[in-house]
């Protein structure tokens, strides 16, 4: 995993200290300094590198849907213009196929983990942690698990391979390029935009996916490098797949009066199904955790149950939009009995170890699902005569809105693939209420939801790695002042004279931390007294009031709050409680803001102010 001390100065700091392996640089492709500092300067230079990348990452996303499509014809012996998931399953191979690809998934990752055994950090995680720094080995492992998956005929998408792929080799470039930590944030969403809108043929979908998932914000800073990648990403990869819009309806749909409410009852009802199919995979990993088999098994068994389901309900198979359209795939009961066997097989598939997303999944799930509530009420409502286009795809939209995360994205990806203006109106209201739904009853997106579940604290992609890189150690001066326990009263006076200092740390006879002393109380004259007699260990207190080195500024800020105190001690470790330093509230909150400032203005773009490295 990249290493996420660097300053919060970003990824130039990085660079110059050495600290960061995936800022090395390879001195025979090295950029020459005049250069990398034109890329760094220059906002135009930026948008050209977003273009580039685009065009690459979308000639790389047509390769792979190609591939993926090859392999999946060669695996199940498709038929000419037949993929996966549309005629009838041969037992053998159907059954076959996910289990003998899921024992190549299992062997290939357990071999691979003894080479590589850090997590793999995804474009949303480097955005908010790492600066958008991401390892392009890394990318390619969950590429080629990901393809692997797909052509297996696992329920999974591959659009998280295309966004790691996309966004892996953009930040590649940028960190050879040793771009500002937010250009480099930015070129990762380039990667990502790029990759949605080559597979879906929808620039503008894809650029409002960079800004929803994996930017967390739009500015009009990023506006040009993220829209010239995803046209770029489009066109590039159109020379390869033929342009062909997967999702298209092929109609126009009618909407008016009543037609919104029932667009409203569709985004609201899809919120709930979106809950639970994100619940569905986690049940499902669980379940597979507690086989007592090994590890590397798991995708096999997974594979045979997906394959048995595959008998029944052939459409499970795949990502799901290339099985028949579910306006076409017969009654209501063939839709429902799809609706579930699809849930389980993705559930069961991203369980058991596939790898791959529910991007895809979860519009065909949401079209199935629209699909069958526009036959019910076709049955039992057909007075209102609300067209079943028009809910299959608010259907769409609405649930794949409150399992990505990403409603802007959805209502665009309905516009561009339909160029009909009025199903994106209707589509608009099912998302706002689905998203709605999620955010309430839930919180999470899918995405947020496995980094809750892995203990990652993150809720989307906007940048907090620089305020775990403002850390205790760097906040805190070396200068304690600490006193032994055991000394007397008198004695401190006369170290400390009143006015000298506002209090002192004691330690006992070990060095260990004892608590903190107000000098303001040692000088009171209740003390003369006793003054000789009196140790300083027995006027000190908030033993455990403490910080430690790696405690982040927001971590330090809060046990000001709860302490009420002016300065904090910086021990060593929890076990070794020796003083290294200590922080001051007002320094603590200068830094902040003074970081937090910073932070604003790049986000913002204001590159006179902070564009230093």
């Amino acid at each position: 995993m990249p290493d996420n001390s660097a300053s919060i100065d970003g990824v130039g700091d990085n660079a110059r200290a050495g600290s960061d392996p995936y800022a090395t640089l390879d001195a025979s492709a090295a950029t020459t300094v005049s250069e990398r500092w034109s890329v760094r300067n220059s906002a135009l230079a930026v948008v050209v590198l977003a273009a580039l990348v685009g065009g690459a990452v979308g000639l790389a996303v047509g390769i792979l849907h190609e591939a993926v499509l090859l392999m999946q014809t060669l695996a199940f012996d498709l038929p000419d213009g037949e993929r996966l998931g549309q005629g009838v399953p041969d037992l053998l191979r159907t059954l076959g196929v996910p289990l003998v690809g899921g024992l190549l998934l299992g062997i290939l990752s357990v071999l691979v983990r003894r080479w590589r055994p850090n997590a793999i950090v995804d474009a949303v995680e480097a955005n908010a942690l790492y600066g958008g720094k991401m390892s392009l080995v890394d990318s390619l492992r969950l590429t080629v698990t990901t393809a692997l998956s797909n052509a297996s005929g696992a329920s999974v998408g591959m659009e998280a391979a295309y966004t790691q792929a996309g966004a892996g080799l953009a930040s590649s470039l940028g960190q050879r390029l040793r771009l500002r930590r937010a250009d480099l944030r930015t070129l990762v969403g380039c990667g990502a935009a790029a990759a949605i809108a080559a597979a879906y043929h929808a620039p503008l979908a894809g650029a409002f996916y960079a800004f929803e998932l994996v930017l967390g914000g739009y500015t009009l800073a990023v506006l040009a490098p993220v829209g010239a990648a995803a046209a770029l990403g489009v066109a590039a990869s159109a020379l390869l797949t033929g342009g062909e819009v997967p999702l298209a309806l092929g109609r126009p749909v009618e909407i008016a009066g009543w037609d919104y409410a029932a667009c409203g009852v569709v985004g609201f009802l899809a919120g709930w199904l979106s809950i639970l199919a994100m619940q569905a995979v986690t049940m499902a990993e669980r379940g597979f955790n507690r086989l007592p088999v090994p590890r590397w098994m798991r995708p096999a068994i997974g594979g045979l149950m997906v394959g048995a389901l595959a008998l029944a309900v052939p459409a499970v198979m795949g990502s799901g939009p290339g099985a028949v359209p579910p306006e076409l795939a017969g009654g209501a009961l063939a839709l429902a009995l799809t609706l579930v066997a699809k849930i389980l097989a993705s559930a069961v598939s991203l369980g058991s170890g596939f790898r791959g997303g529910l991007f895809s999944a979860s519009l065909f799930i949401g079209g199935l699902f629209g699909g069958l509530l526009g036959q019910a009420i076709a049955t039992f409502l057909p007075g209102l005569g609300i067209d079943g286009g028009l809910l299959l795809l608010v259907g769409m939209g609405s649930v794949a809105a409150g399992i990505v995360g990403a409603p802007v994205t959805m209502v665009l990806l309905v516009l561009e693939t339909t160029q009909d203006l009025w199903a994106a109106s209707g589509v608009l209201i099912g998302v706002v209420l689905s998203t709605t739904v999620v955010r309430q009853a839930f919180g999470y997106s899918f995405a947020t939801w496995r980094f809750h579940l892995r203990g990652v604290p993150i809720r989307g992609a906007y940048d907090v790695g620089w305020l775990s890189e403002l850390t205790a150690f760097r906040l805190m001066r070396r200068d304690a002042k600490t006193v032994p326990a055991t000394l007397t009263v008198e004695a401190l006076r006369r170290l400390y004279p009143l006015g000298s200092t506002k209090a002192v740390f004691a330690v006992d006879e070990m060095g260990r931390y004892a608590g903190m002393v107000d000098m303001s109380v040692v000088h009171d004259p209740e003390q003369d007294t006793a003054a000789t007699e009196t140790r300083v260990g027995s006027l000190a207190n908030k033993s455990d009031a403490v910080l430690m080195p790696g405690d982040d500024a927001r971590t330090v800020l809060n046990r000001f709050g709860s302490e009420e105190v002016e300065a904090l001690p910086v021990l060593s470790s929890p076990t070794d409680r020796r003083i290294i330093g200590y922080v001051t509230e007002s320094f603590a909150l200068r830094r902040y803001s003074q970081a937090l400032e910073r932070q604003r203005g790049e986000d913002l773009g204001e590159r006179g102010l902070w564009g230093r490295d």
